[in-house]
């Protein structure tokens, strides 16, 4: 049976700079649960709004919760497969 390896694709056009390095580095250290609460949070917090009448709160909030969702999902793969 043949092994196989990935390649590598790491070309100088596609290093990152010492910002992106900082921002990964910052990322992982806050934990995935804050960002998956705060959309549970925004999804109540719409949710109460919609039925208090407050329709133009309710849409704003609700709009926080897909980039939350992928904040979570960024810093999660930033832990799993690290700064390259």
């Amino acid at each position: 049976m043949k092994e196989y390896r990935a390649a590598a694709v790491m070309r100088a056009e596609h290093a990152e700079n010492s910002l992106t390095r900082l921002l990964e580095q910052q990322a992982a250290k806050i934990p995935s649960d804050v960002f998956l609460f705060a959309s549970l949070c925004s999804m109540a917090f719409s949710l109460g709004a919609e039925l208090t009448g407050h329709e133009r709160a309710a849409r704003f909030t609700s709009m926080w919760v897909g980039p939350l969702l992928i904040m979570g999902v960024y810093t999660k793969m930033v832990k799993t497969f690290g700064a390259r």
